[in-house]
């Protein structure tokens, strides 16, 4: 820890140093600690920004993604100057004008199986920031092998969650929760189902409180507690959670002996883009549409997605509307599946192809790549 916070600091910090649970000893265990922060979208950005302006000392940030005009909405890190940009890059920006006192950890890469310990070992804490199951499943197990508290937070809609999960302290952990991956397209993501921009900033900012309360050492640890809150109703509840003794990683005869494990290596979505014999870019598809195309082209987003924006000649079936859709397609054309960008169509494929349709692809990087590929 470090012996005296230097003039700067003491003024930086003042409002926290009146506080008597804080106080300077406390702004010291602040500026010693080191979190690990899993993600700079929707959530991790308030996360990010708040744990900076209290003075965390070392902030790890874990993104791979680059700056989207989408994100805009709800990501308040980063700006319409750093679009097309990797998401790290306008964080560390960003978060350098907050508070130069921090030292910034960026790890572009993956967050997976195989790097997760070594990336997380260094740090207090984590603090999941994820928008997908398999990253959650694997923060959870890579917190409970490393015996780290990880605060949890997650949203849909007008709803979200958060709370703490360390079974080194007596609480239960995520896999208590939810103890299998859920079928893919069976919970909507954002990129599906929409959020309200305000609402990660409300978790996210939840989420730095119990990161800071742990690091401070005060106040309760929400463990066995959920807190819920819901926007159009303006409430919050604690739903409590117990230990779960049947829990395959936490339970009394647990069976997952490392972070390797079916959960945490699933592929966040159903991808086809590596894989030519199934997927077609943008490009491709308008040179067929440009020409005597006689296949069918579907289109698997939302009715007010397609009001919004559409290629001409696509036929519309939302997701959810698919299976009970697949009797009147036909078994003899070429199928094209676009949505969004490539990932909801992509669970559409997957559904074709394993019910016997052969001659399906999907369309790699959604409505967005074909908005965005030059005519």
């Amino acid at each position: 820890m470090s012996e005296a916070l230097s003039p700067a600091e003491l003024l930086r910090y003042s409002r926290h140093l009146l506080i008597p649970a804080v106080g300077e000893s406390g702004q010291l265990r602040l500026k010693s600690a080191a979190v690990l922060l899993i993600g700079t979208g929707a959530l991790g950005s308030p996360v990010a920004l708040y744990l900076a302006a209290a003075g965390v000392g070392r902030l790890g940030l874990v993104d791979t993604d680059e700056v989207d005009a989408s994100n805009l909405q709800r990501q308040i890190l980063h700006g319409e100057s750093w679009i097309g940009k990797p998401k790290l890059e306008s964080a560390a920006a960003r978060l350098r004008e907050v508070n130069r006192h921090v030292r910034l950890e960026l790890h572009a890469v993956r967050f997976t199986a195989e790097n997760a310990l070594e990336i997380a070992r260094p740090y207090d804490l984590l603090v999941d920031g994820s928008d997908n199951f398999p990253t959650r499943f694997l923060t959870n197990d890579a917190a409970f092998f490393l015996r780290k508290p990880l605060v949890y937070g997650a949203i849909h809609r007008f709803e979200g969650q958060t709370g703490v999960f360390a079974p080194h302290l007596g609480g239960p952990c995520y896999r208590c929760l939810l103890p299998t991956l859920p079928a893919p397209g069976s919970a909507p993501s954002c990129q599906e189902a929409g959020v309200l921009g305000v609402l990660p900033g409300i978790i996210g900012s939840l989420q730095a409180m119990e990161a800071l309360k742990l690091i401070l050492g005060i106040g309760t640890v929400p463990l066995g507690r959920l807190t819920v809150y819901d926007a159009l109703q303006s409430t919050f509840r604690s739903c409590k959670l117990s230990r779960d003794p049947q829990c395959r990683l936490c339970g009394d005869h647990p069976d997952i002996t490392g972070v390797s494990n079916g959960e945490t290596t699933a592929p966040a979505c159903c991808d086809f883009t590596h894989n030519p014999m199934q997927s077609i870019t943008t490009t491709e598809l308008r040179a067929l549409l440009a020409g005597e195309f006689t296949g069918l082209l579907i289109d698997v987003r939302e009715p007010d997605e397609h009001a919004i924006a559409r290629i001409e000649g696509s036929r519309l079936i939302p997701l959810k509307n698919l299976p009970d859709q697949l009797g009147s397609l036909p078994r003899d054309l070429e199928i094209y599946v676009h949505c969004k960008s490539g990932m909801r169509s992509a669970k559409a494929v997957r559904m074709l192809l394993d019910r016997g349709f052969t001659r399906v692809r999907n369309v790699t990087g959604g409505i967005d790549a074909w908005l965005a590929d030059p005519i």
